[in-house]
């Protein structure tokens, strides 16, 4: 072990994607759940385990092991912002930490051992700090990061803290599988090769490894031998640029609570502005008193003032749930003199995105229309926040489904422009229709016979059509030309909410172009060509 490596202090905290999600209210606790990555399972918990859900299992298949399944999907993002306050915490017990990863970080371990008269001690001290939150932590301490964090793997779950022994973390790692390198392909090739162990790895000669798997295999050669070049870097704590409003006792009522959150929202405007920054989405956290949290991400077309940030925490407030772009599917909205379920005793604001504040400012010429977004935010306080929304384009199949509507102020969801430009398997050739119906109505579509047209197994029409009926009670219309099918097969795997249906397109006796959805015997008209 050479002066650059001293020994290092790892902390590791177990299934952290799935305790963060916890954390953030997504999964219930106590709950057989699982962190899903590119439809496969990620992390589950014990109870998942218990029931047969391993990591790598297709999703499908771990709820067939386990019914009652929670799956969240997996969210970096959401993994670090929890991952923020447990760090500090850390920090006040053994300063020092740098983050390797949301749930594992590391430490110097000579400083905190003199400190506290021990590595044990260091290491008891951390899981300490730890156990404080209410996280199941564990601690392993040796000659190099790899070694160490290794060793916190390893440690049985009562004692939680695990030391090698200056000099021992060669043997310690030597009956290592190399799947502990986490580096699959190399795993697996060693493996091919005949070196299962890290110790098998680690008797081959330098040079070899060099020469055959280049400098990444060098450097996991390096780990496997216990000599890690990689030295623990403290952070540098960046200053807190979220604000927390605490209240003691919990407050009831939606106006006293926005009341007492100005200066709060003011402090935490005025510190981004001196970083330079400007907050363009807003991420509001609300606890009551029985430890519930609201959680909600709030999105500006410009930036965040005080005012605007104390009306998304009102809003918030007001909605009997999160709100949705779907105003329909929203829950009536409290008015700020009725009281809440549960006292409200912290209100937090973190800044989720932000910019530069040169790049937020006022265009000279054009921009963002100041008194517009006035007057529309204004309706929303008034009218409530679904009241005034602007289109995006989204993906689906149906017409109807690629127009997304958005509350003013917030952005589409992540990807959905990205899903928009994608081709969708029985999408009609271009022009699109002009009118599409929100609902589709019901139309009657005849042969020559007089009898309802129906679409084959093939999806083809048992005859040409000859009669189109917009409406009930509308007059008959001959079909002067039509084309399709254009095959629509939605969640054709499940039985339950599988679709199968076909569009097609006819010209009217009256010059008026449809687009037609035929489905078990029935039409509708999802889209009119203007």
């Amino acid at each position: 072990m050479s002066a650059a490596t001293p020994r290092a202090l790892v902390v590791w905290f177990p299934d952290w994607p799935l305790v963060a999600a916890q954390l953030a209210g997504e999964v219930p606790e106590g709950a057989a759940a699982a962190v899903i990555d590119k439809g496969l399972v990620a992390v589950c918990s014990a109870e998942a385990r218990t029931a047969g859900v391993v990591r790598g299992l297709r999703v499908r298949e771990a709820q067939v092991r386990c019914p009652e399944l929670v799956t969240v999907p997996a969210d970096p993002a959401r993994a670090e912002r929890e991952f923020d306050p447990v760090v500090r915490a850390l920090e006040t017990a053994v300063p020092g930490v740098q983050i390797l990863r949301p749930g594992l970080c590391a430490v110097r371990a000579r400083g905190a051992a003199r400190y506290y008269g021990s590595e044990e001690a260091a290491g008891g001290a951390a899981l300490e700090g730890a156990s404080g939150l209410g996280l199941e932590a564990r601690a392993g301490i040796a000659d190099s990061v790899f070694a160490a964090e290794q060793a916190a793997r390893s440690t049985h779950e009562l004692s939680g803290l695990r030391v090698i022994g200056a000099g021992a973390s060669a043997a310690f790692l030597s009956p290592l599988p190399v799947a502990a390198l986490g580096d699959p392909r190399l795993a697996s090739l060693l493996t091919r090769l005949g070196l299962r162990t890290l110790g098998d790895f680690a008797g081959l000669p330098a040079a070899e490894v060099r020469s055959r798997f280049g400098a990444e295999g060098l450097a996991a050669h390096a780990r496997a031998s216990g000599r890690d070049s990689r030295a623990v870097v403290p952070r540098v704590p960046p200053a807190p640029l979220d604000r927390t409003a605490e209240f003691e006792p919990g407050l009831t009522r939606v106006d006293q609570i926005a009341f007492a959150l100005r200066p709060v929202a003011e402090d935490f405007v005025a510190g981004l502005m001196h970083a330079g920054l400007a907050c363009t989405l807003l991420r509001v956290q609300i606890t009551d008193d029985s430890g519930a949290r609201s959680e909600r991400s709030w999105g500006h077309p410009h930036q965040f003032s005080p005012g605007d940030a104390v009306e998304r925490v009102r809003w918030q407030l007001q909605s009997g749930q999160d709100p949705s772009p779907r105003p329909r599917e929203r829950t009536a909205w409290r008015t700020t003199g009725d009281a809440l379920g549960a006292p409200v005793v912290q209100v937090r604001l973190l800044p989720e995105r932000v910019d530069l504040l040169g790049r937020r400012a006022q265009a000279l010429f054009g921009g963002v229309d100041e008194r517009l977004d006035h007057g529309l935010h204004r309706l929303q306080t008034m009218l409530g926040h679904g009241s005034v929304l602007h289109a995006a384009a989204a993906g689906g199949r149906l017409l109807a489904e690629r127009c997304l509507l958005v509350p003013w102020g917030e952005e589409p969801p992540l990807g959905t422009s990205d899903r928009a430009s994608r081709p969708w398997p029985g999408s009609v050739p271009p022009p699109l229709p002009a009118t599409v119906f929100s609902e589709p109505p019901p139309v009657t579509l005849l042969g020559d016979d007089g009898l309802p047209l129906g679409v084959g197994a093939r999806g083809g029409l048992s005859t040409a059509p000859a009669w189109f009926v917009p409406a009930a009670g509308a007059r008959r219309r001959a079909v002067r030309s039509w084309a399709g099918p254009w095959p629509l097969r939605e969640r054709w795997w499940d039985a339950a909410e599988g679709r199968r249906a076909e569009r097609f397109q006819i010209l009217d006796g009256d010059g008026e172009a449809w687009l037609l959805l035929g489905e078990d015997g029935s039409w509708w008209a999802e889209a009119r060509y203007d």
